[in-house]
């Protein structure tokens, strides 16, 4: 097996808590009305246009315009978008802590858009402590899109072969294990510790 050389890192449901129920557990009266919304009006498509680069604002507008009754909660999702963030995955953060201390060269690759993306650089140390970041809302590009992942190979001179590629959501990791990464499907932090140990690392 190659010896790795470069760890990457999705951001949101790897290394920091991100959940809109958070914010919307304080505004809806129950459970069953929460989930309808977000699954049919401030869905998690819908928010991942933003992550390509559509602003809050424009997004939020054409939303109330179609969902006239709901536009003071669809208001809230930008409105009160730090209140999603849920703080660190700890597990995770103390793996990534490990691997920086030993000298790996980290990196991010994450769907994120570019006016929500400084809140949490700003809030989280380690986020300055990463050797590059590739962000969806910057590129105009949006994983599971080969495109971005080759921004990451080459902005960075990464190798494939040699890089762990690290992500919740299945659709990325199988775009990335495409391009040649080692790619690891994120469910906990100790899965991804025992996974990482396997591919030859010390976490």
């Amino acid at each position: 097996m190659a010896k790795i050389t470069s760890v990457v890192f999705d951001i949101g449901g790897v290394l920091i808590d991100w959940n809109p129920r958070y914010l919307f557990r304080k505004v809806f009266e129950n459970e069953e009305e929460m989930e309808w919304f977000l699954a049919n009006i401030c869905t998690y498509e819908w928010n991942v246009q933003q992550d390509a680069g559509k602003l809050f604002s424009v997004a939020t507008a054409e939303l109330q315009e179609k969902y006239p009754e709901y536009s003071d909660k669809i208001a809230l999702y930008y409105g009160r978008w730090e209140e999603m963030l849920n703080g660190e995955i700890k597990g995770t953060v103390e793996i990534f802590r490990k691997l920086k201390s030993g000298g790996m060269p980290l990196y991010a690759l994450s769907n994120w858009s570019h006016e929500g993306f400084p809140v949490a650089y700003n809030r989280y140390d380690f986020m300055k402590e990463f050797d590059g970041l590739v962000v969806s809302g910057y590129e105009k590009l949006l994983k599971p899109d080969h495109a971005i992942y080759r921004v990451l190979i080459e902005r960075y001179n990464l190798i494939p072969s040699e890089s762990v590629y690290i992500d919740d959501n299945r659709p990325n990791t199988d775009a990335a294990a495409e391009l040649g990464f080692h790619a690891i499907h994120f469910l906990s932090p100790d899965q991804l510790r025992e996974e990482l140990i396997r591919l030859g690392l010390e976490v």
